[in-house]
């Protein structure tokens, strides 16, 4: 069986924050970048001597989505009914709607008056950054599962994810910036029912609070350079 390139990079890096979660924090990646202590939320690192503000336009790689180990086995070994499993298709399903939402979230935020320049990935040159957003590690708690049977399941919570992002010089290929930052999505105490329609606005939900906060931290750097170019 061919495994996808993309699903052999998320398992990678699942594994390396495996590593993470039960040693301490490198200041130093592998690849020279260093963590900065002073990042609102996640782990942040940095490429020394980076200027942001040389690169007049970004590019947006399409997202990938990996579920957390043995995801399916898990949610399987309480479903006793074999027409409430969770199958193959519907995890490839969930994959896909959400990689096409993280996508999007990344496009909207560049897009989103006063907009950045937003370039396709072939017209990238040596003034672009390249954004390349992973979505590892998911577990959604209860997956609405196409089913004959009348069912519902009754959660205080959707389930979690973790976003990897990677922003890289175009030309180079350099990764010049690393964020990884693992969200959950928690309702509240009451329970309530979960199907793909909450499970959606919820998974979205976490999708614009870091689209937000990579815009907030962007616009931040830009302004910084025009208040120094007008004094």
């Amino acid at each position: 069986m061919k495994i996808s390139t993309r699903y052999m990079l998320a398992g990678w890096i699942i594994v390396a924050l495996g590593a993470c979660a039960t040693t301490e924090i490198p200041d130093v990646t592998h690849d020279g970048l260093v963590r900065n202590p002073d990042a609102a939320a996640g782990y942040v690192y940095v490429k020394p001597g980076v200027d942001p503000v040389e690169y007049q336009s970004f590019s947006v790689v399409p997202c990938d989505v990996a579920f957390r180990k043995n995801w399916l086995r898990d949610q399987n070994a309480a479903r006793r009914s074999p027409s409430q499993r969770v199958k193959e298709k519907d995890m490839e399903s969930i994959r896909t709607k959400l990689a096409e939402m993280c996508t999007e979230e990344f496009n909207s935020v560049l897009l989103t008056a006063p907009s950045y320049e937003l370039v396709p990935l072939e017209e990238a040159g040596a003034t672009t950054l390249v954004l390349k957003p992973h979505i590892i590690d998911l577990d959604v708690v209860a997956p609405d599962v196409q089913s004959p049977s009348m069912s519902r399941t009754y959660t205080t919570e959707s389930g979690e994810m973790t976003l990897f992002l990677e922003i890289a010089d175009a030309s180079t290929g350099e990764t010049l910036y690393r964020i990884v930052d693992r969200r959950r999505n928690l309702r509240s105490m009451r329970l309530q029912w979960s199907n793909s329609v909450t499970n959606t606005a919820e998974a979205r939900s976490i999708l614009n609070a870091w689209g937000k906060q990579f815009r907030d931290g962007l616009d931040r750097v830009y302004s910084e350079r025009d208040h120094g170019n007008s004094d």
